[in-house]
């Protein structure tokens, strides 16, 4: 009875799905997009993106919110379609890349929350300045396989920070009121992750 017994248990701890451990993920820069939204003299929003950056993401497909993400952006790369704009963005009113060059963020924990999204809460450092940020996430997707055999999965991440937490100041007022450079900055990413193999 015994023995029928320890069978019995030996074959329901083996018919208990073993959750996946967590594994690294690259992100890949061919279909990753860091953009970002700022108001122009109270009127309109321009939009610019980073053309360079890297990052590796730990992902616990078993449970999301051991999760973590390491990111970090070249800011000379920045790109709003305007090149004398993006030399302003470089310069010391802006980024001041030459002693700034990149912007990283790396995150400390994942969160739930009730509507089934997630919450990522890391430290985004920029222009010198380290603070706290969350990143409202929608994902991720199911993974899949593209042609090569590489296993993937995406998402969309967004965050809003004022400008003048980073010490990113600079600014003119309008004749008519208002300021040229809106404080309030909205990031969204939307991500492609491939699982490194090996």
């Amino acid at each position: 009875m015994r023995r029928l017994m320890l069978v019995i248990a030996i074959a329901s701890l083996l018919a208990v799905p073993v959750s996946a451990p967590a594994a690294a993920w690259d992100l890949d820069p061919n279909h990753t997009a860091i953009q970002f939204k700022v108001k122009h003299m109270v009127v309109s929003n321009v939009r610019g993106n980073f053309e360079k950056f890297s990052g590796t993401v730990v992902y616990d497909e078993g449970d999301v919110t051991k999760s973590s993400a390491d990111v970090t952006i070249d800011l000379a790369s920045v790109n709003t379609r305007v090149a004398k704009r993006d030399d302003d963005l470089r310069s010391p009113n802006f980024f001041d890349v030459a002693k700034y060059p990149t912007m990283t963020y790396r995150s400390k924990r994942v969160e739930k929350l009730q509507d089934g999204r997630l919450r990522m809460i890391g430290d985004l450092t920029l222009h010198g300045v380290t603070r706290e940020v969350p990143l409202d996430i929608e994902g991720p997707t199911p993974a899949i396989q593209d042609p090569q055999g590489n296993t993937r999965v995406g998402g969309q991440a967004t965050a809003r920070i004022n400008r003048k937490d980073f010490g990113l100041s600079w600014n003119k007022v309008l004749e008519g009121g208002g300021l040229v450079v809106g404080d309030d900055v909205e990031i969204t990413i939307d991500m492609e992750i491939v699982k490194k193999k090996g």
